[in-house]
């Protein structure tokens, strides 16, 4: 990612009026009882969305047309914030160190990646938070919030590392708070734009698909 990626946002402004969300990938085979058979042909979901729906003027979509040509179209990825889901915790409530656990020490490791779990008493799903916003995250350690001077954080990656001498104890749960962008390309190499249309409340369609860790 990191030889085709620009660590840049797209205009905010637009991305937090946009439309979109998780996909998953499932194949439902109807067997000759009536009864189906289904398998999850990805394990991870992969997140589309729409940047058309949030451009509200001129100066909004010139803003996206100059971003697109500055990518490349599709050949550079960059940062998105989901209007919903872009932080540790639910909409509305203040990110915590405790938000997330990422792992459990074992005397040896210093490096935890950050992840989001999604889930209820059914199941559970753990995704993989590779673009977190610098200066929003919160580590902890047994419910301990610690000093930023004792971990660097890689907000490329989203893999946090603790310093010498304050490597988590076995069993000492390993947890965080934080805000994210997610990773995305445009999912086109066109944007076509009628202004006389435009103008009229026609909003063009401007595609964009996560990039999996």
């Amino acid at each position: 990612m990191a030889t085709s990626f620009h660590e840049v946002r797209f205009p905010l402004r637009v991305s937090l009026s946009s439309s979109g969300g998780p996909v998953r990938r499932t194949d439902i085979v109807n067997l000759s009882s009536g009864r189906e058979s289904r398998n999850q042909r990805w394990a991870n979901s992969r997140r589309k969305y729409d940047a058309g729906s949030g451009i509200k003027s001129l100066a909004d979509l010139y803003s996206v047309v100059a971003f697109f040509e500055a990518r490349g179209g599709e050949l550079y990825g960059f940062r998105f914030r989901d209007p919903l889901d872009n932080t540790s915790t639910s909409p509305g409530k203040a990110i915590s160190a405790t938000d997330q656990t990422l792992g459990t020490g074992d005397g040896v490791t210093q490096s935890f990646q950050l992840i989001k779990t999604y889930g209820d008493s059914a199941a559970a799903y753990s995704r993989t938070i590779a673009k977190p916003v610098e200066g929003s995250v919160l580590v902890s350690v047994n419910g301990v919030t610690l000093s930023s001077d004792l971990y660097s954080l890689d907000t490329t990656t989203g893999i946090v590392t603790l310093k010498d001498g304050h490597v988590p104890a076995t069993g000492a749960v390993v947890a965080a708070g934080f805000s994210f962008d997610v990773p995305v390309r445009f999912d086109t190499d066109t944007i076509e734009i009628n202004l006389e249309a435009f103008n009229a409340g026609r909003i063009p369609s401007i595609p964009l698909k996560e990039i999996l860790p």
